[in-house]
């Protein structure tokens, strides 16, 4: 059982005063330095869940470090004389009372109940947390629980008993209904007092008013609990926008040759650079096939925005775009239609795209882009972006007429197409606009000593892929075969 207090306990000795003075003076200026940072947390987005919860910790952390501040500049003038203390307010009668503005750890009284005697004594600050008149006297310990919540009650009782029959000390919380109304929350430390033969002769303790420092406390709860959810939320987001990425773009990646037979077949790969771990999936696609007359379509684009609304659009472009194909539509006027489709559609979206159409018996590409990167063309280890025709952005303005343009390729020459956040983040990475467009066509001496497309991709992917990326990217590469 542990030590009760005994009734000739001697009094405590005071603290030195520079010893308290010093440890003022540390907690004012970690205060001041907890406060910056608050300051800026509180230049935050309001919808930023993890900014709610940072401020709210250290809107937490500035009042405990008030409270400290109080208690010790306290503990330092000593306790106040009697005599000199102003009188209570009295609940009721005009005056109200408020705690300490910017406090959470509230007011402090103190009361012993005398079993000897029925004596009861309180100080004047547990008449004021109370909401008690002084000239009607403390609660006993039986009329106690009667101002505690109905639900409360029992735990003070318990609290009570395990102390007086036990020798237990308090420890516990419990709430009142204050004669404001008010509902406030009190925390009571206390232990049985013994007189020199050993019996319990009365009872101290000690209540503090807690009640702005749980709320606080759920107030950081709260935003702990609409961070965890909205990570949660953009977790299983992230999880499902990928699968369904997953799911729409083409199941190939390593290698892929169309026409499956014949001269001038490409050898085509495909590489997805994923974004950082935490960053929303893009509408990024690239696509090829074989079309009914033995042309062979290639694609790559890009649709603004991120998540399952990105990556749902996205599933829709590309069956629209390959339906387009198999039905003859060129590319210049495919773009046409497919700026129309996203005008058109209920969640309106940007997006770029270059659209090709390759024959392998004469070796003619015909292709158009719609605000897109224009391929970059490998030849001979040399390398060049192709001349762009006129398009804009997809759903960007109506009736536009996107251009087409014709190139040859050769045997042996590579042709690749990428989306923009290939080139836009590595530019990001080394400064300068076109950083990542001359790092790709710097790659034309390996793809010149490449014996696959596929070797060429594994070229892009080392020379891109340890970069921090903040949006993901797709690169198709096309080798014109013998």
């Amino acid at each position: 059982m542990p030590s009760p207090r005994s009734a000739d306990h001697p009094a405590p000795q005071p603290p030195e005063r520079d010893a308290v003075d010093a440890l003022i003076d540390r907690t004012r200026r970690l205060r001041g330095d907890v406060d910056a940072v608050r300051r800026d947390a509180v230049r935050v987005d309001e919808d930023d869940a993890r900014m709610r919860w940072q401020r709210a910790l250290c809107d937490l952390a500035v009042h405990h470090l008030d409270d400290l501040g109080a208690h010790l500049g306290q503990l330092r003038e000593g306790p106040p004389e009697e005599a000199s203390a102003p009188p209570a307010p009295v609940a009721g009668r005009g005056t109200v009372t408020q705690e300490a503005a910017g406090s959470l750890i509230g007011r402090v009284g103190s009361a012993e109940w005398n079993l000897l005697t029925d004596e009861v004594s309180w100080s004047d600050e547990l008449f004021r947390i109370f909401g008690r008149d002084p000239q009607a006297g403390g609660l006993t310990l039986d009329a106690l629980p009667s101002r505690l919540l109905p639900e409360d009650q029992h735990l003070l009782t318990a609290l009570v008993t395990d102390c007086l029959v036990d020798g237990k000390p308090i420890d516990g919380e419990f709430r009142i209904r204050h004669t404001d109304g008010r509902v406030r929350t009190l925390h009571m430390l206390g232990e049985p007092v013994l007189d020199p033969e050993g019996r319990t002769a009365s009872m101290w303790a000690v209540l503090r008013d807690v009640s702005a420092l749980r709320r606080s406390q759920r107030a950081v709860r709260r935003s702990h609990d609409s961070l965890r959810r909205e990570e949660h939320t953009a977790g299983t987001e992230r999880r499902v926008a990928a699968e369904l990425r997953e799911a729409v773009l083409p199941p190939w990646q390593t290698s892929l040759r169309l026409p499956a037979r014949g001269p001038g077949a490409l050898d085509l790969a495909a590489h997805h650079l994923p974004a950082e771990t935490d960053a929303p999936v893009g509408g990024g696609w690239y696509d090829a096939m074989e079309l009914p007359d033995g042309r062979s379509l290639l694609t790559v684009g890009d649709l603004t925005g991120h998540g399952i609304r990105a990556a749902s659009a996205m599933a829709v472009v590309m069956g629209a775009v390959r339906g387009m194909a198999l039905a003859g539509v060129a590319p210049g006027p495919l773009l046409g239609h497919l700026n129309r489709l996203l005008e058109t559609s209920v969640q309106p979206a940007l997006g770029s795209a270059v659209c090709c159409r390759f024959d392998p018996a004469t070796g003619t590409l015909d292709w158009a882009q719609a605000g897109h990167p224009a391929p970059l063309l490998f030849r001979a280890g040399t390398a060049r972006p192709l001349p762009p025709p006129d398009g804009v952005l997809l759903g960007a303005a109506s009736g536009v007429v996107y251009e087409q343009d014709e190139a040859h390729l050769l045997p042996g020459d590579v042709l690749l197409l990428h989306t923009e956040g290939l080139a836009r983040d590595a530019a990001a990475g080394q400064g300068g606009a076109d950083t990542g467009t001359e790092r790709l066509l710097g790659l034309a001496a390996r793809f010149a000593d490449a014996r696959s497309a596929q070797e060429c991709v594994r070229a892009v992917a080392e020379e891109f892929g340890g970069t921090g990326r903040r949006d993901d990217a797709c690169v198709l590469i096309a080798r014109v075969g013998a």
